[in-house]
């Protein structure tokens, strides 16, 4: 553009050139210069757009490269502002709780919220679609059974990935994460963890939120027996929590069940901090494990079986699980003949535990075990067991649980078919004369060399009518090995 009044264009600007250098930090870097030089020279949009601008201005080559610079150091003040200002709003108004899966709300919370989904689907509106959880996760629990059955429960609980759920009028965004790179050395799991954010002013419902997820999962083993196994170096319940059976129900020789029950509940008043162990023995059928299992259940206790043949026990996990053993539980070691016999535990396919005789004896009464800690063991046959694993000091309690006695058989026929009160006086004196005809008949097989397990006549008087039982019964009694 030529011309007595125009203004002539100067040369072109390079927007790269070296500029007064800015006011240092104290470590000597000027703040923003690497930003402004990145902003003004790789961006090629400024370039293009802002810098054909500044280049059109009527104002003297200097004027326009200070301009733009101090432009961009404004741009790069407010971009910082920015980020500062999200930050510290969301600092203000969040707040996050994280809960990893070492912890035993992460499982409680799990179960909260599947049960949350469940209510949200049963009260259903237009936000429910959008706050039910799309990403889910499947704990299976298998249950398998002295008899060979099985069942398997499933439950879906929240996946990784992120959920909203609303509780007690306030959103919150639960995020569960997953790290698959990251593992548990010893049980081999993942790491995850679970993070609840929601506004700062609801911080209070954390601490009511997870006291209600407690309280669910309380509430579901309120009044019943709950089994636990190692799994890894964890214990974890197994199973549905069972119903509580009667103490009463466990019909064993007289002065038995009264003598370990006020023995343990001597020591448990004591508050000793100790370890009490006992070891039950005596035949197959007999009643050792559901007396453990009723006594339990009657102490408010559970129950944690230990199976010393389990691939990959070793002494180190051994002396964990005794000394982590929850509170208020029996640890069971059942069969413990068969886990050490002539010290060496070999299981039916060849496999040899890497536990070792010492190393279970040290975890029974050295520095592992643990303080008020109840120890039962039972075996079938006593005279195999190594006089130091039976010494004073590692059973404190022996009792035997023996085959049926006549007044055993007595008192359990009596429970099964003497428990109708509405029956008449015919009926019930029946009943009575079958229950001594049954004991008669017990008392003279008894002579004769011969037993009859208690789980045997549990399940003639299951399956069969009172004098039918009492008729049959013979056919159940084996010789009595020697």
């Amino acid at each position: 553009m030529t011309g007595s009044n125009s203004i002539p264009i100067p040369p072109e600007v390079t927007l790269n050139v070296v500029s007064p250098a800015p006011i240092a930090d104290a470590g000597g870097a000027a703040p923003g210069t690497s930003f402004v030089k990145s902003f003004l020279n790789d961006n090629p949009y400024f370039q293009a757009g802002f810098g054909l601008m500044v280049r059109k201005l009527a104002f003297p080559a200097p004027v326009r490269v200070l301009f733009s610079q101090t432009l961009g150091v404004g741009l790069t003040v407010m971009r910082q502002g920015l980020v500062l200002g999200t930050a510290a709003l969301r600092r203000r108004m969040l707040v996050t709780l994280e809960i990893n899966n070492k912890d035993r709300a992460y499982e409680w919370f799990l179960a909260w919220m599947a049960h949350q989904n469940v209510l949200q689907a049963r009260q259903r509106t237009m936000l429910t679609p959008w706050s039910r959880s799309h990403q889910l996760s499947v704990e299976t629990t298998v249950e398998q059974r002295k008899n060979g059955s099985s069942s398997a429960l499933f439950k879906l609980v929240a996946g990784p990935g992120t959920h909203y759920v609303k509780y007690k009028g306030s959103w919150m965004q639960v995020k569960r994460e997953r790290e698959t790179r990251s593992m548990h050395l010893m049980s081999g799991t993942p790491w995850e963890t679970v993070t609840l954010t929601t506004l700062s002013r609801d911080r209070r419902l954390f601490p009511e939120l997870l006291s209600e997820a407690r309280d669910l999962a309380m509430r579901g083993q309120e009044g019943k027996l709950v089994i636990h196994t190692a799994w890894g170096i964890e214990w974890r319940p197994f199973g549905q929590p069972r119903q509580k059976r009667p103490l009463q129900s466990v019909v064993l020789s007289p002065g038995v069940s009264e003598n370990v029950e006020k023995d343990i509940k001597s020591f448990l008043e004591r508050r000793i901090p100790y370890r009490r162990g006992y070891l039950l023995h005596g035949p197959p059928g007999s009643g050792k494990t559901s007396f453990i299992q009723a006594l339990a259940g009657s102490l408010s206790y559970d129950i944690c079986v230990l199976n010393l043949s389990e691939r990959g026990l070793a002494d180190d996990k051994l002396f964990h699980l005794l000394s982590n053993a929850p509170e208020r539980s029996f640890v069971l070691i059942e069969d413990i003949d068969a886990a050490f016999n002539k010290r060496v535990q070999t299981s039916e396919d060849g496999y040899q535990s890497s536990v070792t005789f010492s190393g279970f004896l040290n975890a029974l009464d050295g520095v592992a075990s643990g303080e008020e800690r109840i120890i039962f063991m039972t075996t079938n046959h006593v005279e195999k067991l190594d006089p130091a694993l039976i010494r004073p000091g590692r059973v404190d309690l022996m009792a035997l649980i023996d085959d049926a006695t006549p007044e055993q058989a007595r008192i359990l026929f009596d429970r099964f078919y003497g428990g109708n009160d509405s029956a008449g006086s015919n009926i019930a004196g029946e009943v009575e004369a079958l229950s001594r005809k049954l004991g008669d008949i017990v008392q003279e097989e008894v002579r004769d060399g011969k037993r009859i397990s208690m789980a045997a006549l549990q399940g003639l008087f299951i399956r069969n009518e009172a004098r039918d039982a009492v008729a049959t019964c013979r056919d159940l009694f084996v010789v009595r090995r020697t």
